[in-house]
């Protein structure tokens, strides 16, 4: 983990993620305004503010590294809801 940075509700986490994807998730982060960094050690980092942030960070990472058919199915259930 990261310290906080000056802000005292925000968090840093790393987000375990294969250097190929790494990329990928940062830019869609960067996308939705997300602060994230991808250090020389390879991992990224990002800093969750709020709960929102912390849903969309999840949201993000599941798009690129959860299987096909566990999206597939989410979806149905989301539909059926």
């Amino acid at each position: 983990m990261l310290p906080p940075s000056s802000s005292n509700t925000s968090v840093g986490q790393i987000v375990n993620v294969s250097r190929i994807l790494r990329w990928q998730i940062y830019h869609r982060l960067q996308e939705l305004r997300i602060p994230c960094w991808c250090p020389a050690d390879g991992s990224l980092r990002v800093e969750v503010n709020d709960s929102v942030s912390a849903m969309l960070v999840r949201s993000t990472v599941q798009q690129f590294v959860a299987p096909r058919q566990e999206l597939v199915d989410w979806l149905e259930r989301c539909w059926q809801i």
